[in-house]
């Protein structure tokens, strides 16, 4: 398997889930995985926040772990990376209003790299006007915001992923396992048994 260098946005109040599973998983089976959050360097930490699905109208959110970064948002350039991952959470409602963060993400569109993104990281993919003309899912109180970017919007069970191109989408954090399968797939990653 050929290593790969992945980008992973997250950011203060992004998902707990969201975050650690995609950067600890995508390093354990040998992709270097650089984590980054605007205003940020190597070395500070965010706050996560847990969401978990309790019967409510809504997910409920509790406190989560501190996340070390390891890289330097200033520092980072999409061309020095094979692929993005994007978090959910509460974070990507203010990193999607910092333009560098949108012209980074415009990157990976524009070079027909993989990008994945789960939950309301889509609001990030939504203000950047990158999925005019695509499938793919989000949290449901997301589906809006895909509509009015030109999205196609795809209504799927909480535990499924959407695969247009090398866009991976899913709706929240219980999709983690087809999720990332679809991603390692469209990052040419085979694991063998």
């Amino acid at each position: 398997m050929a290593q790969k260098k992945i980008l992973l946005l997250t950011g203060d109040y992004a998902e707990d889930y969201e975050t650690m599973v995609p950067f600890q998983m995508l390093q354990m089976i040998g992709h270097d995985v650089h984590a980054v959050c605007p205003d940020k360097a190597a070395g500070d930490k965010i706050k996560t926040a847990i969401h978990d699905f309790e019967g409510d109208q809504t997910y409920s959110e509790k406190p989560g772990h501190s996340f070390v970064l390891n890289a330097t948002f200033n520092d980072v350039s999409g061309a020095d990376y094979d692929a993005l991952v994007i978090a959910g959470g509460r974070a990507p409602e203010y990193l999607r209003l910092n333009k560098n963060v949108l012209e980074l993400v415009k990157h990976f569109f524009t070079e027909n790299k993989p990008v994945a993104a789960v939950c309301h990281g889509i609001q990030i993919l939504t203000a950047a006007d990158v999925v005019r003309g695509k499938k793919l899912t989000a949290y449901p109180a997301v589906a809006p915001e895909v509509t009015a970017a030109g999205g196609t919007y795809v209504s799927v069970n909480v535990y499924e992923a959407v695969v247009d191109g090398k866009l991976v989408t899913a709706p929240a954090w219980p999709a983690h396992p087809q999720w990332i399968a679809a991603f390692l797939q469209v990052l040419g990653t085979t694991i063998t048994l």
